[in-house]
């Protein structure tokens, strides 16, 4: 096959998509990694062949939260798709307007500079499958336009999936004459300017690939689930030598995730006060700390190691707790292993995934809101003393690990493809 991924150039969404692309390569298949031409050494990076599609384009979720602001970029789920966890909002007063005002200020425009070059691109190389994430509306219009089946991968909880089927459940239950659909409305468009119709298929694929045990997810019953294993990836990693052996005290972690300062204003966390209030514990803490926000510390307890980076698949199989944000890579890599969490969740999916991983038993969380030092001190102490959290962790574990690999999805896309495939390249 010829399987086209295309993505905005988001690095943090990219890095979900990476092994899959490999586990297509290695299986014999031809992958072309499609985005803006400044990711280009993102994807090359990762050992994938690049393809620059239209123009650069800064106005973007993470530079709009990064140029607005600290609160106004992580203030939650923007709407109208803030319905899918405020059942107050599930209602057509609120999503119709919203979806239109989505399309208008958002979708459209993180689309655009990619369409016209990707389209131009999938009908010169012909992709069977074209497989893109749920912010790349490029993706489906580039499929539709050469017949390709495609697909959305996932990078964490199914919020625009699930919000999709509360407004097409509401749009059911109007009057002909106000069904309006604007998100259909602006996809057909493009549709038919390239010669098809739109179908349901534009905003959430053919099949959509879930990377998170249903233990972690929350479905949409009406669409076509397809699993497999989230494998880590992180970029450019070295394993320090530290890390080369197993620490000698119980080792905690503590991560609150790069995009925290990479794109955002900083922690939702105190981070001094945190690491305070585990200063006396016999543990050995290990936080990644980035140097901007290191300088601004008091003080490093002795029980601490600071670090800047280090990759998370290396450093959780030796710890014996992990502190997070409920980012969904973070957790993901960690529940690959039986080592319980704290998640201290902020915006987004995070409280959702936060949730749902106390419900499983393996582990707790706090709202930043609530972190203080004593609460996040207290929660570590029950994490390392009550075995039940550690049980439950390695129950997630082995859910996750019988999942497929994405090598082992291979197959399974390949019937999938040809299912859906509308013309053959």
């Amino acid at each position: 096959m010829r399987v086209l991924f295309a993505t905005n150039p988001h690095k943090s969404i990219f890095q979900y998509m990476a092994p899959l692309a490999w586990a297509l390569r290695t299986a014999g298949h031809e992958v072309r990694f499609a985005s803006q031409p400044a990711f280009t050494p993102t994807l090359t990076q990762a050992g994938l062949t690049a393809v620059p599609v239209g123009r650069d384009h800064a106005k973007l979720w993470a530079a709009r939260a990064s140029k607005n602001g600290f609160d106004a970029g992580r203030a939650g789920i923007e709407e109208p798709y803030d319905a899918f966890t405020d059942p107050g909002k599930d209602t057509w007063e609120y999503l119709a307007p919203g979806m239109a005002r989505a399309v208008a200020d958002r979708h459209r425009q993180t689309a655009f500079p990619m369409i016209a070059g990707l389209v131009e691109f999938a009908r010169q190389w012909r992709p069977d499958l074209v497989l893109w994430d749920p912010l790349t509306f490029a993706g489906p219009i580039a499929a539709t336009a050469v017949g390709a089946a495609h697909a959305r991968l996932l990078f964490g909880i199914d919020v625009h999936g699930g919000v999709r089927q509360q407004f097409l459940r509401l749009k059911a239950q109007q009057p002909p004459e106000e069904q309006s659909d604007p998100l259909a409305d602006w996809l057909g468009g493009y549709a038919r300017k390239y010669g098809a119709e739109f179908s349901e298929a534009m905003v959430t694929g053919h099949f959509t690939i879930d990377q998170f045990p249903r233990s972690l997810q929350v479905e949409a019953p009406e669409l076509d689930y397809v699993r497999c294993q989230f494998i880590p990836y992180g970029g450019p990693a070295t394993v320090p030598k530290w890390l080369w052996q197993q620490p000698e005290k119980p080792r905690v972690a503590l991560t609150m995730g790069l995009s925290a300062t990479d794109v955002y204003d900083g922690y939702t966390v105190n981070t001094q006060e945190l690491l305070d209030a585990l200063a006396d514990l016999d543990i050995e803490l290990v936080a990644t700390i980035a140097d901007a926000e290191k300088a601004k510390l008091r003080r490093i307890p002795d029980n601490a190691r600071l670090v800047p980076y280090v990759p998370i698949h290396h450093l959780a199989p030796t710890c014996s707790a992990f502190i997070h944000h409920a980012g969904a890579a973070t957790l993901a890599t960690v529940a690959r292993h039986p080592v319980p969490h704290l998640s201290l969740h902020y915006h987004y999916d995070q409280p959702i995934l936060a949730r749902k991983l106390t419900a499983h038993g393996a582990g707790l969380d706090l709202h930043t809101s609530r972190a203080t030092g004593q609460a996040v001190r207290t929660a570590v102490q029950c994490l390392l003393t009550e075995p039940r959290f550690t049980a439950r962790a390695a129950a997630l574990r082995d859910e996750t690990l019988a999942l497929p690999s994405p090598n082992q999805l291979v197959p399974r896309l390949e019937e999938l493809t040809a299912r859906h495939r509308a013309t053959p390249a």
